[in-house]
């Protein structure tokens, strides 16, 4: 049996929506208006229940942060989609960066003596020196 990862477990929809209005302290009917216009995608049941996971209620609570600093749902959609970019951004940006630490370290690695170390010889100057 596999156990499951936190991701996976963070993003269960376990709540029915009287339960996650209790958790994000809202109504159940501002749930169904987020819903409404799309701020939030509960998963559903074959019957059709709305089933809202730890990810949901995280959502639920920035989302009243946003409206408590006045912002209207127009701009918390444009916040929480430029939120989720950044996020995307930064683990490619950390992908990038752990790939070419890799790349470094294997070049170190692979650099052969010779074209590490130079020899330099005596020339003459440019104002005739020895």
């Amino acid at each position: 049996m596999s156990q499951q990862s936190d991701s996976e477990h963070y993003r269960m929809a376990v709540y029915v929506i009287s339960v996650a209005a209790e958790l994000s302290g809202m109504h159940p009917q501002t749930l169904r208006n987020y819903e409404r216009v799309g701020l939030l995608r509960p998963a559903r049941t074959q019957g059709g229940s709305r089933r809202y996971s730890e990810a949901d209620i995280a959502l639920l609570h920035r989302i009243a942060q946003l409206v408590e600093s006045g912002m209207n749902l127009e701009g918390i959609r444009h916040v929480l989609t430029l939120e989720t970019e950044v996020g995307r951004l930064r683990s490619e940006v950390q992908a990038l960066r752990e790939h070419l630490a890799q790349q470094r370290a294997s070049r170190g690695e692979l650099v052969p003596t010779r074209q590490v170390l130079s020899v330099f010889t005596r020339r003459s100057g440019f104002f005739g020196e020895q």
